[in-house]
């Protein structure tokens, strides 16, 4: 049974076939309109059609598409998607008039989560948690072998839980949201913040950016810890604390078997990772009369959305 996977992004949606064993077998992309539900339905169901249209032999049976917003728990509606400029939008009604296939929508962590559960690093385990660290972080939940949406459908928005009283404002109102201290937002943030105050130790990385603080973004200053550079490692050291210090908040209350890390920055591999684990394992409760939760890279990349929500739509 093959289905197709639409992740809806800020710039690109991008669509798949996928078949039961989490390949995708074709793939197609277009530019993400903006501020127009209207359109990008049309754009979600070209991208179907164009892909339906290249296996005339195959019967795609459903779809599933992946938004980065809040999805009500009946799949159907984006309650708010800010990136998209979407509101209370009954998506899966729009596109599915257009293409005529079973539709399903959800949040985009979710099908990545579920995606990473079902093929990827947490594959063979039933309780899982997925953390995208990307520009802010975003997360899903697996529990009991099964996709945790909450009441709502709004669960596992773990960037917003707050991990600093009267912190650093957030964009979503709040103060000292985990985002703010272990997110690509806040990586940059550090780097740039070390380019101004000790330009010495940020040489490397402003050498990278020009000689201006204010252009040190993520590329430079991972090029600048893959070469060994103290100040640009100190800077992942400081976010990767952070990030082990939440999923330790995490574990004492969700007890997952594994942990596993997506978005650009886990891209980084070990240089956030070692630091993450360290502080993990140093802030887990109930040390050492408990078993900890492994801490893993996830496996599938930027196909982590389609291969999910198509999934979820095979179910």
């Amino acid at each position: 049974m093959l289905t197709i996977g639409v992740d809806i992004g800020g710039t690109k949606v991008a669509a798949g076939v996928v078949d039961p064993d989490g390949q995708i077998l074709d793939k197609v992309k277009y530019p993400t309109p903006s501020g127009d539900p209207g359109q990008l339905a049309e754009v979600v169901a070209k991208a179907v059609e164009e892909l339906r249209g290249r296996r005339p032999d195959d019967t795609i049976e459903a779809v599933g598409v992946g938004v980065a917003g809040f999805v009500d728990e009946d799949r159907a509606t984006v309650q708010v998607a800010v990136n998209l400029g979407l509101r209370d939008e009954p998506l899966k009604e729009r596109v599915r008039r257009r293409i005529e296939l079973p539709v399903v929508i959800e949040n985009d962590a979710n099908a990545a989560a579920w995606a990473e559960a079902r093929f990827g690093a947490g594959r063979g385990s039933d309780h899982i948690v997925c953390v995208t660290l990307g520009t802010g972080i975003g997360g899903g939940l697996v529990l009991g072998g099964r996709l945790h949406r909450g009441r709502y459908g709004v669960a596992a928005e773990v960037g917003h839980y707050r991990v600093v009283q009267n912190g650093r404002r957030c964009a979503c109102g709040d103060q000292g949201c985990w985002e703010q201290y272990a997110s690509g937002t806040a990586l940059v943030a550090e780097g740039r913040d070390l380019a101004r105050t000790d330009p010495v130790r940020a040489a490397r990385m402003l050498e990278l950016a020009g000689g201006d603080a204010d252009r040190v973004d993520g590329e430079c200053m991972t090029r600048a810890a893959l070469e060994g550079d103290t100040g640009a490692l100190g800077c992942f050291e400081r976010v990767g604390e952070w990030v082990g210090i939440g999923l330790a908040d995490l574990a004492a209350i969700l007890d997952p078997e594994c942990f596993v890390l997506g978005g650009g920055v886990s891209d980084t591999g070990d240089i956030i990772l070692g630091p993450a684990r360290e502080a993990f394992e140093r802030n887990l409760s109930g040390r050492p009369n408990r078993r900890p939760a492994q801490v893993r890279l996830a496996e599938l990349g930027g196909e982590a959305g389609i291969v999910g929500a198509a999934d979820l739509a095979r179910r």
